[in-house]
């Protein structure tokens, strides 16, 4: 989710299927010189909603520093956002760059989100500003779907790595050639090619999340095979082309918590860490690859610092359990050590994107994974990195899309707490 990556791929926050964009060019500005910002409404239930801003820089010089401004038109209040500082003053929002997306080139965009709550109305702003420079036009009143979906995480991030380096190789950390299948499971169960769609079977569901969807052009289905005792068949399939710095997509089987909880009862989480209990899974997959991909399969773990987040909440920590990739694909931060997990050797990075996010890589690629997901985080919490006191909220088991075709077939996956 988010969310929550770089090749080294870094994730990008949220994206909407309905949005207001505003474009007008000033050339009085110094740091910018034209500029256009687009408003999205990714999803919205109740008396909360997620929303996605991008920041365009249509002018001929690259911007050091941004700062956004906007007004609320119905008395909307900002909840907590990512990709910059938020704050509010009655109805006049200001967002100020994270430091390390404060670059924006010519052409280029930086996507920011938050959680917000409306009463009564939730119209879209129709006024904005960059560095004090107006972008304004008239907006397109919004669609929005009735659930919280979007996902802003590692893998729900960012329009440049949080790291030292800002510059994205393509070529970076590629793994090992990736095997291609020609008998993959088979479909059993209909397709769902709906953004967002949430595809609910027991304690589990299938998530077709594509938070980055922004930042490329392409499509992606999700279905389900049912449940066999406590195993989920499930797979998705893909076509993704655009930028390949950036997740287009996440399809994943969600136990728990994603921006609110589509099970609430029965899931066993959250779970604090120091109860000691275990996180053991199985999960058996195929991976076909149509075209090239850069892309991985990889668990997600998400942490709060409550025990009992919901919708408004992000997390504080995110953990991620690499097990196969290709295309050069690679994680946020930067890596910290070799560790032997489970029998296997796994490259470990750091990073933060408003968030901490550790990924744990495995240093050579695998379809099958029987593992204690704690295994992981006692490591963490044995380097100081990681409190004890922790509630682990969610576990999900999917694959990042950066770009190319294929699909993954899950034969059977299941997820134990305790």
């Amino acid at each position: 989710m988010l969310a929550k990556r770089i090749v080294v791929p870094l994730s990008v926050l949220t994206v909407g299927s309905a949005a207001a964009v505003f474009g007008v060019l000033n050339a009085d500005a110094a740091e910018i010189t034209g500029c256009s910002v687009t408003y999205s409404v990714v999803s919205q239930w109740g008396s909360g909603f997620t929303g996605d801003v991008k920041i365009k820089n249509t002018g001929g010089t690259a911007v050091d520093g941004w700062k956004l401004g906007f007004v609320f038109p119905s008395g909307q209040t900002v909840a907590g956002g990512w990709n910059g500082a938020w704050t509010q003053s009655g109805s006049q929002v200001r967002v100020t760059d994270a430091g390390w997306n404060k670059s924006i080139n010519p052409g280029g965009n930086v996507t920011i989100g938050f959680n917000g709550t409306w009463t009564g109305a939730n119209a879209v702003p129709t006024a904005f500003t960059v560095n004090g420079v107006t972008c304004g036009g008239a907006p397109t009143s919004p669609t929005v779907s009735k659930t919280p979906t979007a996902s802003p995480s590692a893998s729900k991030a960012a329009s440049a790595s949080p790291s030292a380096s800002k510059t994205a190789s393509a070529s970076k950390t590629a793994s090992a050639s990736p095997s291609a299948s020609t008998t993959p499971a088979a479909t059993t169960g209909p397709e769902d090619c709906t953004d967002f769609a949430a595809l609910v079977r027991g304690r589990l569901w299938v998530n077709n999340n594509v938070w980055g969807k922004a930042d490329g052009t392409g499509s992606q289905c999700v279905w389900e095979n049912g449940l066999n005792g406590d195993n989920l068949s499930w797979g998705t399939r893909w076509t993704w082309a655009g930028d390949n710095t950036k997740v287009k997509s996440y399809a994943s089987a969600v136990l728990g918590w994603h921006w609110g909880w589509k099970v609430p009862t029965g899931t066993g989480l959250p779970v604090r860490l120091s109860a000691g209990k275990a996180v053991t899974t199985d999960w058996n997959f195929q991976v076909t690859q149509t075209t090239g991909n850069v892309m991985n399969v990889a668990y997600d773990l998400w942490l709060h610092d409550i025990a009992n987040p919901d919708w408004q909440n992000n997390p504080t920590d995110e953990v991620m359990v690499w097990l196969y990739r290709s295309g050069g694909a690679g994680p946020v931060g930067t890596k910290q050590a070799t560790v032997t997990i489970a029998g296997t050797t796994w490259d470990l990075y750091k990073g933060n994107i408003g968030w901490e996010v550790y990924s744990f890589v495995r240093t050579s690629n695998t379809s099958a994974a029987a593992l204690d997901l704690t295994d992981f985080t006692d490591d963490l919490v044995a380097r100081g990195w990681l409190a004890k006191t922790k509630y682990l909220s969610s576990v999900q088991a999917g694959t990042e899309i950066f770009t190319g075709s294929g699909r993954l077939d899950t034969t059977s996956y299941s997820v134990k707490i305790g």
